[in-house]
């Protein structure tokens, strides 16, 4: 069946909307039905990943490229699942509302990755959207302070100006176009007008650098991820923006006639995201607060990949954004893990984490070390491509020598990676040099931490063999262009 993981997921958030209709239910049996829900849309995907169809006349396709950014998609999910499984900071009577609004997200992320059609790709998105922004007020009052209800209130506005942008150029490709299909519109655009054009399609974008956090359209992110609950924002940090990297490299190949104006925009946002992300992430005490920080300047660097405009840049982005999941999916296991009770942590409150819980102290050293782009993990390697290709990207073959914007692109892009090294590691040297003091020891239990290690494992062996993960991922971009 060409739709099994959607059918998968959307069982799962009927099933919990069923069960958010009765009280007294046992905890233990949701949380796990909860994980063998994610484990079969993991499952879903996989059997589904070779299958081709087009759905409902023409406006959702599913091939290789959207079974590849769902298979991601569940096997974020599930991880997610079970690292948050205690729900530390979510009211228990809430709990299944709570597991159906995250099946929905996550929901409307694999419709967006396959819908090649406006309309679809704006109910998809606000399917996914405005489950996330019910999940962030859904956290426990803490100590009188209500930052959770801040938060979804800052997120849901942010949300809905990014989606009156977004609509605004939508409305624009239609007038040019005269179609809601993505592959007539890149036809209807070779022949309209550029200015117009190229203001659609920067309108459009601008939705999509939304959920992917990136400059100007970041003001949510230290905010949300403080005021979410730690599992939730574990979700909102890694989960959409699969969903708006998959999308963006679809709406890039829109950029016909003037991309050169597009690829110089992408270079200033590339590095004000950088510089804006980076430079914050320095100063800040809360570490999920610094996550997300650092979030805005990982997004600086996944448009390194799409400014290239090639199937290489396309594929390079992918694979960066799938290690940048895996390394915050780490980071948050270790923070849902040694918060007590769903507290927000401050980087103090980390002192001496190896002789607390070595385990966790080494999931974290390696999830961090990894965004850091120290070697060999994914990070380092990422980062390293995609600098060596926008190189490439700006490399005249006639005269032999590289565009100044371009070399001044990587420059700067270089001397972030050496800023993110120094909050990173700040964070490990806390963990392994600080004396714990009186904070108290962490119990994790054998499947969480042994969840914690597959994923270091993941951090290093696509670090190590990244080729063919590059090579399915420009597999999966071919069958798109």
């Amino acid at each position: 069946m060409a739709i099994l993981p959607e059918l998968v997921i959307l069982t799962a958030a009927l099933a919990f909307f069923v069960l958010s209709l009765f009280k007294q239910l046992d905890f233990t049996q949701v949380k796990n039905s909860a994980i063998c829900f994610g484990v079969i849309a993991i499952i879903g995907s996989l059997i589904n990943f070779n299958t081709q169809a087009t759905l409902f006349f023409g406006s959702y396709e599913v091939d290789l490229y959207s079974q590849l950014f769902k298979l991601m998609i569940s096997f974020g999910l599930t991880i997610v699942l079970i690292f948050g499984q205690d729900l530390k900071d979510i009211d228990e009577d809430i709990r299944p509302e709570y597991y159906m609004f995250l099946f929905l997200s996550a929901l409307g992320l694999m419709m967006l990755v396959s819908s090649v059609e406006l309309v679809a790709i704006f109910v998809s998105l606000e399917l996914s959207s405005f489950a996330l922004y019910l999940l962030v007020p859904m956290r426990s009052d803490r100590k009188g302070l209500r930052i959770q209800m801040e938060a979804g209130i800052k997120y849901i506005l942010f949300g809905v100006m990014a989606t009156g942008f977004m609509l605004f150029g939508m409305s624009y490709l239609f007038g040019l176009t005269g179609s809601t299909y993505l592959s007539e519109i890149v036809t209807g655009l070779q022949d309209a007008p550029q200015p117009a054009a190229l203001f659609a399609v920067i309108m459009v974008l601008g939705g999509f650098f939304f959920k992917l956090a990136v400059f100007p359209l970041h003001f949510w992110v230290p905010d949300v991820y403080q005021g979410a609950s730690n599992e939730t924002t574990g979700f909102i940090a890694t989960i959409p923006k699969l969903g708006a990297v998959a999308l963006l490299i679809r709406v890039m190949t829109l950029a016909t006639g003037e991309t050169q104006f597009v690829v110089y925009l992408l270079m200033v946002l590339a590095l004000m995201s950088m510089f804006y992300g980076n430079l914050s992430a320095l100063v800040q005490k809360d570490v999920k607060r610094m996550l997300g920080f650092s979030g805005i300047a990982h997004a600086g660097f996944i448009l390194l990949g799409l400014l290239t405009m090639d199937v290489g840049g396309y594929g390079i982005a992918i694979y960066y954004i799938s290690g940048y999941v895996i390394m915050n999916l780490a980071c948050f296991l270790v923070l849902c893990t040694v918060s007590q009770e769903g507290e927000n942590l401050e980087i103090q409150d980390l002192k001496g984490l190896h002789k607390r819980q070595p385990v966790l102290a080494f999931i974290l050293a390696a999830g961090l070390f990894a965004l850091a782009g120290i070697p060999p993990f994914v990070g380092f390697m990422g980062k390293f491509m995609l600098l060596t290709g926008a190189l490439d990207a700006g490399f005249d073959s006639v005269t032999g020598v590289i565009s100044l914007p371009y070399l001044l692109l990587v420059i700067m892009a270089a001397i972030n990676t050496g800023i993110a090294i120094y909050y990173y590691l700040s964070v490990v040297r806390v963990a392994y040099t600080a004396d714990p003091e009186e904070k108290p020891d962490v119990q994790v239990n054998g499947f969480t931490a042994g969840v914690g290690v597959f994923l270091v494992l993941l951090i290093i062996v696509l670090g190590a063999l990244p080729a063919r993960i590059i090579t399915i991922a420009e597999t999966a971009v071919k069958a798109i262009m």
